[in-house]
């Protein structure tokens, strides 16, 4: 005899055994993780195989440099020919100073251009803020005649001052844009307590701003430092002289009509690459979020 109760339990049992299981908001079957992991290791073994074969071509004599014969005779002689018998200490240094000073400069400049912008009314604010977004769209081709010529009128040719000059018109407007997108999301309540306090507009920003605009300053200096580290096209154009040169003239050095020396070539990549890669790490933990309050209003 079948009871109202045992005619329920016999309709749901089916029903719970053919039941899909269903899915949370973002679980993946374990088909598509193992695809997705799949696809993560290929692109990093792309992403990290050229800096990799760089470094294992430092390490091998230069008969052996186009081979993949990477640990058949491994040597530091690359290196310590690049420093004995090359100018590379003297691009280090040219390097380090004009970079050094790109970046101090320009961090300065464009916080201080940001934070005007940000907070104060005054005649030709707009224009001032077209000028510096129209002057991103020239690619370097276009302005290495123009500024050669008025760094050659200035008697600013193959002076590591003329370089930071050059470097700094190319990073200020970008960095200027991105600090007043920064300045914007920071409250002006700050700035109207720091009056309040009898501090000067400088004052204000200097005390109360700029310790709020870590993440900003941090991308500010990282782009800086990079434009100016790795630029090729104005360091090959503005110095002469391989006392003079940076480390992206001086790589030049090794490439002929004739071919390449991959050895020291590929020494010189690395050491350069390792205060790139000291600002990266020192600067990453600001990185996303300067960038994303940046981007925040504009």
């Amino acid at each position: 005899m079948t009871t109202a109760t045992d005619t329920p339990a016999r309709h749901a049992a089916p029903a719970r055994n053919g039941a899909r299981k269903v899915r949370l908001r973002g679980e993946r079957s374990p088909l598509a993780s193992v695809a997705l992991h799949l696809t993560l290791i290929i692109a990093s073994v792309i992403a990290v195989f050229p800096v990799l074969w760089v470094l294992l071509t430092s390490l091998k004599p230069a008969k052996f440099a186009t081979t993949t014969d990477f640990f058949r005779e491994t040597t530091l002689v690359n290196y310590t020919n690049l420093i004995r018998d090359t100018e590379f200490l003297n691009w280090f240094a040219n390097s380090v100073i004009i970079s050094a000073l790109s970046t101090v400069i320009g961090v300065f400049v464009a916080a201080t251009t940001g934070y005007a912008v940000s907070r104060f009314r005054f005649p030709g604010k707009r224009g001032l803020m077209w000028t510096l977004l129209i002057t991103q769209m020239f690619p370097v081709a276009v302005l290495i005649v123009p500024i050669y010529n008025i760094m050659s009128s200035l008697g600013l040719l193959n002076q590591p001052t003329g370089l930071v000059i050059t470097y700094l018109t190319i990073s200020v407007p970008f960095c200027a844009w991105m600090m007043k997108g920064f300045f914007d999301t920071i409250p002006r309540e700050i700035d109207e307590s720091g009056e309040v306090d009898g501090l000067t507009p400088f004052g204000t920003f200097w005390r109360l701003i700029l310790p709020l605009a870590k993440p900003g300053l941090a991308v500010t200096a990282f782009y800086s430092f990079i434009t100016a580290w790795g630029e090729v096209a104005y360091a090959s154009a503005f110095l002469v002289g391989d006392e003079n040169l940076t480390l992206a003239g001086g790589l030049q050095k090794f490439v002929n009509q004739y071919g390449a020396q991959w050895g020291p070539m590929t020494a010189a990549s690395v050491l350069i690459a390792i205060p790139a890669a000291l600002v990266f790490l020192f600067a990453q933990k600001h990185l996303v979020t300067g960038m994303s309050a940046g981007a925040v209003k504009g």
